[in-house]
């Protein structure tokens, strides 16, 4: 057994598909990672998968300082109990305290996207600034917010929930796509139902008729595909208009990009003319960056929360 010197901390990533759990030094140094599979609609053997992966990481670097949690979710100020859940089985359950009563010991419970959001503050991308906003673009789309290091998830535990938000000036073309694909929360224009992956896939669909993943639209996009270069100009004006609203809200000093549709790197290049034209006054410093630690970026800042 390696047994780290100095403050230890453990952080468990708890996501629809996998549980991942990281030991890192007080420095932010790796020391140990597990990972298993999540038993889906199971929620007491979610809460033994989580103590069988803390045991084996406490086996392997010795008892840890602290644990943090991070779940595709959020605790409610009102019931205090898991709800806006996609792993479904997780809402209206207490998780941290049925995790505290397992683990024998305090634990810190966050949605993934502030997790996302703290470790890139500490650590990342956004590391020196005072306001860090994350974004996922994944399967579904998220935003957390880290203030000086530190979750921000506000009274109703809601802070940052930018994807069901509805997309600020919707040209014509936007207002046809978002009546024919409402989002699954009961409302239509959502954020997430144009900018998460499975929303860019549907836009593809709906010019061209063809049924394809998000990734095979962007690589046909790279060899010059008019249809699919389109979509992916779609897809920046309508990210461009997505952030500057959250610029005209809060103004964050970064925001971090992450998930799966963060990996394309034009992104970078293209995106801040594209939400200077929608930023009131027409100036946006606004950097925009992919989460250096990538999909390692929510177990971290489960780890970071204390």
């Amino acid at each position: 057994m390696i047994v780290e010197e100095g403050y230890m901390r453990i952080g468990v990533d708890l996501g629809g598909t996998k549980i991942e759990a990281i030991a890192l030094s007080d420095s932010g140094h790796e020391l140990y990672r597990e990972r298993i599979v999540t038993p889906k609609d199971n929620y007491p053997e979610t809460l033994r998968a989580i103590e069988w992966l803390v045991s084996k990481v406490e086996a392997g670097v010795g008892v840890a300082d602290s644990i943090g949690v991070g779940i595709p979710g959020t605790l409610s100020s009102v019931t205090h109990k898991v709800k806006n859940a996609n792993a479904t089985w997780l809402n209206d359950k207490a998780l941290d305290e049925d995790l505290q009563r397992i683990l024998g010991r305090p634990i810190r419970i966050a949605n993934d996207a502030n997790c996302l959001a703290v470790s890139e503050s500490v650590d990342g991308a956004g590391a020196g600034c005072k306001t860090v906003f994350a974004v996922i673009i994944g399967t579904g789309c998220g935003g957390g917010l880290a203030i000086d290091g530190k979750a921000h998830i506000g009274i109703n535990g809601i802070a940052g929930e930018w994807g069901h938000n509805p997309l600020p000036w919707p040209n014509d073309v936007d207002i046809r796509y978002q009546e024919k694909f409402p989002c699954y929360c009961s409302r239509t224009g959502c954020i997430e139902t144009f900018l998460s992956g499975p929303g860019f896939a549907r836009d593809y669909e709906l010019y061209t008729g063809n049924v394809l993943e998000a990734y095979q639209v962007i690589e046909l996009a790279d060899k010059g595909e008019p249809n699919a270069e389109l979509c992916l100009q779609r897809y920046e004006q309508r990210l461009g208009k997505a952030l500057a609203g959250l610029i005209n809200t809060l103004d964050p000093d970064i925001i971090v990009l992450g998930g799966g549709m963060s990996n394309i790197a034009r992104l970078y290049s293209n995106l801040n003319p594209l939400m200077s034209d929608w930023v009131f006054g027409k100036e946006c410093a606004t950097k925009v960056r992919q989460a250096m630690h990538g999909d390692s970026s929510g177990v971290r800042g489960a780890a970071w929360l204390w």
